[in-house]
């Protein structure tokens, strides 16, 4: 495929998911009515970044079903670059139902995506002049999980971006069920962070990952394994970030949220707002700012990426002083 003639400032590669989200609370097998949206932790930051002006790249792949045309159609309308997106009429789009919640807890998820076309990705897939042409790569621990060589394809973008002098951005975005064991998880997804500039683990995940308690803990663990910085998500206390010596670390507090009715997607939110900033050229503590306010948009929603904003209306929340400076320690 040619290389895209302008250049990109992310690209991300990751499967889409066709997502049908219940229309009335309860158990999944008692629901009757269906929304259809997307859903993807990589495919919801790309949306999220080119809202906010940047200039996006998604490569995948997609059956030929109704499901895929529906999917391509969605990131094309997002104004993503979707040139390395292979249809195939061979191969199945994955799918995943959501239920409904009432009392903010986390609702339920079946995947579908065993065998998808997404699972057939490979180094192959990775065009190097393409990829080089952007200036960011974002990776996720949930396409790496589905096969390996989708992990292989992860490894390899990761270490050509690196070598290339562009910047890495990796969320664990853990998902146990699509590995074989916790240890091969734990495993799979530290060799791969400590690939990136930037970790954004949640508190749980990087308890899990680095068997440390602490936020300051957990940071310390990839910094010393040559990790520029590592914002560690906390959910309703904010976040909590620390960088290379000169960089400083603090915490960033959240935005008050009257009602969570999703907590799907905060955390690709997050990335969306700490990613763009950072490309920006602010300081982190802006960055993780502009992350926690993001967050908290999307779990006021009850799709994936509904509530990722627009620059202007990232620009007017931002313009009425909604920011509040970090506590350094």
């Amino acid at each position: 495929m040619a290389m895209s003639s302008n250049p990109l400032d992310v690209i991300t590669f990751g499967e889409a998911m066709l997502l049908l989200i219940a229309e009335q609370p309860g158990p999944l097998e008692n629901v009757q009515t269906f929304r259809k949206r997307s859903a993807g932790a990589e495919t919801n930051v790309a949306m999220g970044l080119s809202r906010l002006g940047l200039k996006v790249g998604w490569a995948s792949r997609l059956g030929t079903d109704a499901m895929g045309r529906y999917l391509l159609s969605v990131m094309q309308s997002e104004g993503i670059d979707c040139s390395h997106v292979v249809c195939d009429s061979t191969q199945k789009t994955g799918f995943q139902f959501k239920g409904q919640v009432t009392d903010g807890s986390d609702p339920p998820v079946e995947s579908y995506r065993q065998g998808s076309a997404a699972t057939h990705m490979g180094p192959d897939d990775i065009d190097v002049p393409w990829l080089l042409s952007a200036r960011h790569l974002h990776a996720t621990g949930v396409f790496a999980a589905i096969s390996n060589s989708s992990f292989f394809t992860a490894q390899k973008t990761m270490d050509l971006m690196r070598r290339a002098g562009r910047s890495v951005s990796f969320d664990p975005n853990l998902r146990p069920g699509l590995w074989a064991t916790p240890q091969r998880m734990r495993e799979g997804i530290n060799d791969l962070a400590i690939r990136a500039n930037w970790v954004l683990p949640g508190l749980e995940e990087g308890q899990f990952l680095t068997g440390e308690s602490t936020p300051e803990l957990i940071a310390s663990f990839y910094l010393q394994r040559g990790v520029d910085a590592v914002i560690v998500k906390l959910g309703s206390q904010g976040a909590f970030f620390a960088g290379k010596e000169g960089t400083g670390s603090g915490y960033v507090p959240a935005f008050p949220v009257a009602k969570v009715v999703d907590t799907v997607g905060a955390g690709d939110g997050f990335a969306v707002g700490v990613i763009s900033a950072l490309l920006e050229g602010m300081g982190f503590t802006q960055a993780v700012d502009r992350g926690v306010w993001i967050g908290a948009r999307a779990v006021q929603v009850l799709g994936d990426n509904e509530g990722l904003p627009t620059r202007a209306e990232l620009d007017q929340a931002f313009a009425q002083s909604l920011n509040v400076p970090a506590s350094n320690h």
